[in-house]
């Protein structure tokens, strides 16, 4: 595509005049990650004109923006977040919900400007985009397939992290709203593992950049499937197992990290490397019993896990991973088949560690945790169910891999254990009425031999 965009808006005048209606909006939206510190500023990375802003409009104002706020390290960068500003003369009825503000000044004084992809014709201009791959003033656009055209769009409202578009039930956009320089693993993995030949994982049919960063992918949308961890509450629900469920789910799982090996690096891991590991997670225990009270008794029992894992040999590989696998992540369809979405990792880690080698037994140990989870959903607490999930979905990963992640217990505990001290603060924060799930683990794993 020709650039037809402007970035001539991108003036000194332009921020200005949003910073206002900005330092109320931005706090609010469930995937700002600056939620509790104060918004001190905002630095202009970028501004577009995918839609020109002349005219009653509607235009579509693309914005890469630094947020500045106290307390992030020194030598780090403020995150940068990816707006799609609709802006208009008059906002229709319909589109009021989607209003951030008018701009009192500056070169859109007496504009409303809106949240872009509430808007049906601008979230449809984005799509238009990814059909036709070229540049859009600092924008790329890639495919990697012909698109249909004309495809309604809608909203998902069930995204935190980020924000996701489905255009006519086939394809679902999810736009990265936390950026940072470097191939996200949600569009560089699931494109290894579509040239390997995976079948697991949706390939992404398109995607969109700035510089280094990827700002969003397209991928087909699996419109007859159901999450795993809907799944397993219905089981629960209905006093049905999910031990065949977890097992296909562990032999998926397995296919998947599989494929990640054959299609990227792989290395041993070093002896040096698991007692750094162990380091870590002990660190982050001693900062979570300061914060949760809860924790200090079982502290000598999870240090001993700790240790445990650090004492262990270097066997084992560093490969890419999903980084932050559970129920949720999982799709099951109408065939009964199992599939792996979301491989961004942990949004709050830097980018850099989110793409680092790492076990497997990872995410093996994050989707032990899940069934547990699941199983506290239910009253009463069914842990025979949870504990019959676990294993299954390690036989079922054992039979495609040939490896079975309790054969060799002391990493695979480490990182349960991990996960349970990360849950407990959460929980602890957030959900005080669910601090029990993760203590039940706790208590369990600094006790049991």
């Amino acid at each position: 595509m020709p650039e037809t965009a402007s970035t001539t808006r991108a003036s000194d005048a332009l921020l200005p005049s949003l910073a206002p209606l900005l330092h109320e909006w931005l706090p609010r939206q469930r995937w700002f990650a600056g939620k509790g510190r104060r918004v001190t500023g905002f630095t202009l990375e970028a501004a577009t004109e995918l839609l020109p802003l002349d005219g009653p409009g509607p235009g579509l104002l693309h914005l890469l923006v630094r947020v500045e706020q106290p307390g992030r390290p020194a030598g780090t960068p403020a995150d940068c977040y990816q707006l799609l500003l609709g802006v208009r003369t008059q906002l229709p009825p319909r589109l009021a919900p989607a209003l951030i503000g008018r701009i009192r000044q500056g070169p859109l004084a007496g504009r409303a400007v809106y949240e872009g992809l509430r808007d049906p014709r601008l979230a449809g201009l984005l799509y238009e985009r990814l059909r036709a791959p070229g540049r859009t003033g600092p924008l790329r656009f890639h495919a990697t397939t012909a698109l249909p055209p004309a495809l309604a769009p809608r909203v998902l409202d069930a995204e935190q992290s980020n924000s996701s578009l489905v255009y006519g039930d086939s394809f679902i956009l999810k736009i990265f709203r936390r950026v940072s320089p470097g191939a996200n693993p949600d569009l560089e993995l699931p494109l290894a593992l579509s040239r390997a030949g995976c079948a697991r994982v949706p390939a992404p049919v398109a995607w969109f950049e700035s510089g280094a960063a990827t700002l969003g992918v397209l991928q087909p949308y699996l419109r007859d499937s159901r999450d795993g961890w809907r799944l397993a509450l219905d089981a629960l629900a209905d006093g049905r197992e999910f031990a065949t469920e977890a097992r296909a789910l562990g032999r998926a799982t397995a296919e998947v990290h599989l494929s990640l090996a054959d299609a990227l690096p792989t290395r041993r891991l070093r002896r040096s490397e698991t007692e750094h590991l162990a380091a870590a997670m002990d660190r982050r225990l001693h900062a979570a019993a300061q914060a949760v009270p809860a924790l200090l008794p079982y502290v000598p029992g999870l240090r001993a896990v700790f240790a445990a894992a650090g004492d262990a040999p270097g066997a084992g590989a560093l490969q890419r991973i999903h980084g932050d696998l559970h129920l949720g992540q999982t799709l099951r369809g109408s065939d009964g088949g199992w599939a792996v979405i979301d491989f961004e990792g942990e949004p709050a880690k830097p980018l850099d560690e989110r793409r680092s080698p790492q076990p497997t037994v990872r995410d093996v140990a994050g989707m032990l945790r899940s069934f547990d989870y699941a199983a506290r959903t239910h009253r009463p607490w069914n842990a025979d169910w949870a504990a019959r999930c676990r294993a299954a979905y390690c036989t079922g990963y054992a039979e495609v891999s040939g490896a079975d992640p309790r054969t060799d217990p002391a990493l695979l505990r480490a990182y349960e254990t991990d996960k349970a001290v990360y849950e407990v603060v959460y929980e602890a924060r957030h959900r005080p009425d669910w601090l029990p799930v993760p203590m039940s683990a706790i208590e369990r794993l600094a006790t049991s031999p």
